[in-house]
């Protein structure tokens, strides 16, 4: 075996080695202590919930998945129906792995936070690490095992394509179904929670607290699993589709994303292990460190692969390093626009003194502004990438192997992105089980670090899904040049191109729209289920009677299913329909509308939003008169902050995230069908 082969199947043996990684971690969190028998009974039903709903939302995907399959090995082939199988199941075994074990770390880091902040900092984290290399170990396994399976040369990248596809139609439900699901519950459970009765987050009081907490895992854990590792698979897709356009200067083109890919597996788990509080006890700084960790390894191991494989060409080398200056420089952003140190949120929070009408002006105001630097960011980055490759085909290579680079520390990211649900819970474990309030004090600060580093990962996957749904479009480009055996040219002044630009640009809004009615439409249900219970229920406020926690979870668990199958259809469908009545030129307007547009959108959202929650946090934390009035009456600035937080919430976690897969569906979906459509287009 040559060292070309060799370095090939360093691919799946990384994958291999990253899955090991994570049955370590989980055999390690599992033999914690999980506390008393109210924190037991507590997690117990924040377990069953999850997975009930987690089981549910997939048996209603398998349906869509079996009739997909069946039109993929009919109208394509078999190799591809059953490549977009395997693509479903690993993305969803990820996520199932992924919560599963958030589900259990978040009792145990509670029980740690007895003993302090280092050791309630290194049970979420490498609770979170389990997700975060189990996603890229996954992914990077599923890509690499099927190109060698199909044969290891260039012909077998055209048949894996469907297990983005695969990837991408979990990663959408999950999404869609995840937000709606935990915004549901955390806006109903606060409106009448916190706004109305006046109690404090988590009270055992509130009848929406489980369904609460479940939607923190399905949410932010088990969504943001499944939405990196259909990033990730596409990504390193696209750079492989990409790749056999440019066979000819570089033969080992196909294989060098894997590569890229297996190194930073590796950097990761080393960065997962430098993860450690030091003395100055900045939380923060410690999962930062792992990153870095992670980055300058992966970079050392990017300098040597590059050497080995691509005859050392500097060109994609710094291609490899933009895409981790994107990631840096993503994460220093959004970090600013979402942290309570920084300027974006004290600004909202001092706006909620005059009410939540002018809360909620400021923050739409952050919300728009946020979006300039990480365009500006993301511009550079293709510029840069393009140029160093000399333009053309090569350029667009360099483009998609910054965005390979950029997803390959998925690993570490998602490890700092899942601490954030464990530690949630963990808070909220504390105060349902009546802890003492040392515990909270460990684990408020370990949560509010949580809001921030949801919001930086979600800046992360908005600016790779940028980057990889570029790759995607030069892949469907190519692949309609290769069909029909002329370029694919979009003017401005063909009419196809501008429909197709306008119809892309509109869908994000409308995807959005749907998404949020939903969750206004969910959370409605939830907030006359607690009135019910607290008018109906006697003892509920005095302590003395138990809510029906299961019934707010059941309303909530349906109510996303019902609402998650219109916005899934639409980015399916939508391309299909575009592509077959008008043709590949308006599709190709299409992808590039929707990739413009959504990736300005979900900035927008998922920004905004999270600089609102931090801004209630910032008042919460005792800053503008805290919770209540010295005279024990609510204090109205931090009212108005709740009700900016209520609105920001449904942008953050719910409709902003979604837009991710809605990119990379549409446009993974072109590719895949790109023949039927040139064959069979009304217009085309």
């Amino acid at each position: 075996m040559d060292s070309t082969n060799l370095m090939l199947y360093s691919a799946p043996l990384a994958g291999i080695i990253g899955l090991l990684f994570a049955v370590y971690l989980v055999l390690y969190i599992l033999k914690l202590d999980a506390g008393t028998d109210k924190m037991k009974e507590i997690a117990a039903a924040i377990q069953e919930g999850a997975m009930a709903y987690l089981n549910r939302q997939y048996k209603t995907v398998a349906v869509i998945a079996v009739i997909l399959t069946i039109v993929i090995a009919y109208a394509i082939n078999t190799a591809t129906a059953l490549a977009f199988v395997l693509g479903a199941v690993m993305s969803a075994a990820a996520g199932y792995l992924g919560m599963n074990i958030s589900v259990r770390a978040n009792v145990r880091c509670a029980n740690a936070a007895k003993e302090g902040m280092k050791k309630a900092l290194d049970v979420a984290f490498k609770g979170g690490a389990v997700t975060g290399i189990s996603v890229a170990s996954f992914a990077l396994l599923g890509v690499s095992g099927l190109f060698i399976a199909f044969g290891g040369k260039v012909d077998a990248v055209d048949k894996i394509v469907g297990f983005g596809f695969g990837a991408s139609l979990i990663s959408l439900f999950a999404r869609i179904g995840g937000g709606i699901y935990t915004k549901a519950a955390d806006v109903g459970t606060d409106l009448v929670g916190k706004v109305e009765a006046g109690i404090p987050e988590d009270d055992p009081r509130n009848p929406g607290v489980i369904a609460d907490n479940v939607g923190d895992n399905v949410g932010d854990c088990a969504g943001m699993a499944a939405d990196l590792f259909e990033t990730y698979a596409v990504t390193a897709l696209g750079a492989m589709l990409i790749g056999v356009t440019v066979i000819d200067k570089y033969p080992n083109a196909v294989i060098y994303p894997l590569v890229l890919g297996a190194a930073a597996i590796i950097a990761s788990i080393i960065g997962v292990l430098f993860v450690k509080l030091g003395k100055s006890g900045n939380i923060m700084g410690a999962m930062y460190n792992g990153a870095i960790v992670a980055g300058i390894i992966s970079l050392i191991l990017f300098y040597f692969i590059t050497r080995q494989l691509m005859n050392g060409d500097t060109g994609l080398f710094i291609s490899a390093l933009v895409g981790l200056g994107v990631t840096a420089a993503m994460i220093i952003i959004t970090e600013y626009y979402t942290a309570t140190e920084h300027s974006p949120v004290r600004q909202i929070a001092n706006a909620s003194v005059t009410g939540p009408g002018t809360n909620i002006i400021t923050g739409l105001g952050i919300g728009l502004q946020s979006t300039a630097l990480p365009v500006i960011v993301i511009c550079a980055g293709i510029l840069t990438s393009y140029m160093v490759m000399g333009g053309g085909t090569l350029g667009l290579y360099g483009i998609a192997i910054a965005a390979a680079a950029m997803l390959s520390v998925t690993g570490i990211i998602i490890a700092i992105d899942s601490y954030g649900p464990i530690t949630d819970n963990a808070g909220g474990i504390a105060e349902m089980a009546e802890l003492p309030k040392e515990v909270r004090d460990i684990t408020d600060p370990l949560d509010a670090v949580g809001n921030t580093t949801k919001a930086v990962t979600k800046g992360y996957a908005i600016g790779s899904a940028a980057l990889g749904a570029l790759a995607l479009y030069a892949a469907y480009s190519s692949e309609i040049t290769k069909l029909r055996g002329s370029p694919l040219e979009l003017k401005l002044s063909d009419p196809m191109v501008l429909v197709g630009l306008l119809i892309g640009g509109m869908i994000p809004f409308l995807f959005a729209s749907f998404l949020m009615g939903a969750v206004g439409r969910a959370a409605t249900t939830i907030v006359t289920e607690i009135r019910r219970q607290f008018r109906e229920i006697k003892g509920i406020m005095e302590g003395t009677a138990k809510p029906d926690y299961g019934r707010c979870v059941d309303i909530v668990t349906i109510a996303a299913q019902k609402e998650m199958i219109i916005p899934g259809l639409l980015a399916v469908l939508s391309p299909l329909v575009v592509g077959f009545i008008l043709g590949p030129v308006a599709l190709g307007g299409l992808l590039i509308g929707v990739i413009i547009s959504g990736l300005l959108l979900a900035l927008m959202m998922t920004t905004g939003g999270a600089a609102w929650d931090n801004a209630k946090k910032y008042i919460e934390s005792g800053n503008l008169g805290g919770k209540r009035l010295p005279d024990g009456s609510k204090n109205p600035t931090h009212a108005a902050a709740v009700v900016g937080d209520t609105v920001g919430d449904p942008t953050k976690d719910t409709a902003g995230p979604a837009i991710n897969p809605l990119i990379k569906v549409m446009n993974i979906v072109a590719i895949l069908f790109a023949a039927l459509i040139l064959k069979y287009s009304l217009m085309g």
